[in-house]
């Protein structure tokens, strides 16, 4: 599954990923719930992306709110807008999305959370899912949840092992996906620091999980899912990351001239896919990436990463 990012995985570069490496799931941005009765619950840009499969790769629809009414009624929105596949965000570990009641805060009232899960479910016709931190502060917070997520019927779980409060620090422990994955008939999607192929096939022997979501890793290299299959080189030399790279961006801005306006908003959005690099043998090429100051010496750079260049 490619994970859900705010700001990276939107339409034009989850087509990408659609067409040129095939991931099983794909899903939307974090789509966010209005708390206000007296308007749409879900936005209409976001209505707009909403599908049952983008590519012919099933698109799931993540949900990041707070409340039992409000989420119900903007499942059902995003129902009648095309949604077959919904998620709800139980995960977001940054800003009001931690300290508030939505995201990763919804676990800081773990009590409320059979006020919203069981009624959800009901109103999902198609495949529901939760996609969930270890806990807030506590990473054996998600074992006590496990049997109202089992009781309401929820499909799967994604499991990032790190807790709210750590955000991105440290490293994700997988040995808790393992414990979650002893402690649930319910499949478990193994989520948080796969950046190689070695780390998913390691992540999934020693855990059980039924399947990896890829988030920065695959956004840093988005051929990790042909890696994971077998299907391409898993350790390719300073040559050829530099030639895929190169053909990733250059397939990305294309579609991103036509989903954004103006050259220095395509550019923005190109640095922010080029942070998520982290190469040693690419040190020059990505320092002159970021710090090109017009789309032309971005793509300049480019052009002399690429053997066609």
């Amino acid at each position: 599954m490619l994970a859900p990012m705010q700001g990276l995985t939107n339409s034009a570069l989850r087509a990408h990923f659609a067409e040129q490496v095939r991931p099983d799931v794909l899903f939307t941005e974090f789509m966010r719930v209005s708390p206000v009765a007296a308007v749409k619950r879900l936005s209409a840009s976001d209505l707009r992306e909403i599908a049952p499969a983008e590519c012919g790769v099933p698109l799931v629809v993540q949900l990041i709110g707070h409340g039992r009414e409000p989420l119900v009624s903007a499942a059902i929105a995003a129902q009648e807008a095309g949604a077959a596949h919904l998620n709800l965000n139980m995960g977001c570990p940054y800003g009001r999305m931690a300290s508030g009641l939505t995201g990763g805060g919804m676990l800081r009232r773990p009590e409320e959370l059979a006020e919203v899960i069981p009624p959800l479910r009901e109103a999902v016709k198609g495949s529901f899912s939760v996609k969930i931190r270890a806990g807030y502060e506590d990473p054996e917070q998600i074992l006590s949840l496990l049997p109202l997520f089992e009781a309401a019927g929820v499909d799967f779980i994604i499991l990032h092992p790190r807790t709210v409060v750590q955000e991105y620090g440290g490293e994700a422990d997988h040995s808790i996906t393992a414990r979650v994955v002893r402690n649930t008939r319910l499949p478990v999607i193994a989520n948080g620091d796969i950046r190689t192929a070695a780390d998913g096939r390691r992540v999934l022997e020693e855990s059980g999980a039924a399947g990896l979501m890829l988030g920065r890793g695959a956004i840093a290299d988005p051929l990790l899912f042909r890696r994971l299959r077998g299907e391409a080189d898993p350790s390719p030399d300073t040559a050829a990351r530099a030639a895929e790279l190169a053909s990733y961006l250059e397939g990305i801005l294309p579609r991103y001239r036509e989903l954004f306006c103006g050259d220095m908003q395509v550019l923005g959005k190109m640095k922010a896919i080029v942070s998520h690099q982290e190469d040693a043998g690419l040190a020059k090429p990505l320092k002159e990436l970021r710090k090109a100051k017009s789309l032309a010496a971005f793509v300049a750079v480019l052009s002399g990463m690429s053997p066609h260049g």
